[in-house]
């Protein structure tokens, strides 16, 4: 069974078409989500690992006591932070992390590369084995319910997620359902006009335009 469609080479070259021009601007953004949203959700003396942490926009911009993260593509250690413990791996095969040594599991746009739900439920199994009792996961992703026909737009989207379908899979994993917004973020950063970070923090602000332009899930689970 094929796990993983791409392989490390095709993800560099995927990287570097898609991310490398919005670089810059992609930092700036998660700054703002890690500082005004997601850092509650992160106590300081935390172990976090970002899973498919891409340019690592997510684990350079937390301020946690462990930062670890994981990608098939060798070219992502070129953009962490040096205080960041990379692992270059397929998430399907078994962590090199000790039971119950990580306070949180971040995920973000990253379920729908994976090939099949098979891989998907993997990857969710390592996450529940590492994490310690209470500890959380968050996920984030497209909402192919309110994306449509735009979610196959990019080439390496394989599996399609919903709110509901991310909090079954949780759920079936082991996980309890702590939070479970169906429209979070607007579907992408790319090709899109450039927000001022300003209006992304008055966006974060304002749960009723989630409403208008949200179309990506934002899903919380706790061991």
């Amino acid at each position: 069974m094929e796990l993983n469609p791409e392989t490390p080479s095709d993800l560099e070259s995927i990287y570097r078409q898609r991310f490398d021009e919005h670089l810059t601007y992609r930092n700036q953004v998660w700054k703002v989500l890690a500082t005004e949203y997601f850092s509650r959700f992160i106590p300081a003396g935390a172990r976090v690992l970002d899973l498919g942490c891409g340019y690592g926009e997510f684990i350079n911009n937390i301020c946690c006591a462990k930062k670890l993260a994981m990608d098939m593509n060798p070219r992502a250690r070129l953009h962490l932070a040096a205080d960041v413990e990379f692992h270059e791996q397929d998430c399907t095969l078994p962590w090199p992390l000790p039971d119950e040594s990580l306070d949180l599991v971040f995920t973000s746009n990253f379920f729908e590369h994976l090939a099949s739900k098979q891989a998907m439920k993997l990857a969710l199994g390592q996450a529940y084995r590492c994490l310690r009792r209470g500890g959380r996961i968050i996920t984030m992703g497209p909402n192919v319910r309110f994306t449509g026909g735009a979610y196959w737009d990019f080439w390496d989207h394989h599996l399609a997620l919903t709110d509901v379908s991310m909090k079954e899979a949780l759920t079936v994993l082991g996980f309890q359902v702590e939070k479970a917004v169906d429209r979070f973020l607007p579907y992408t950063m790319v090709n899109r006009r450039r927000a001022p970070m300003v209006m992304v923090r008055l966006y974060l602000r304002a749960p009723l335009l989630w409403k208008i332009f949200g179309k990506q899930f934002l899903v919380i689970g706790r061991k």
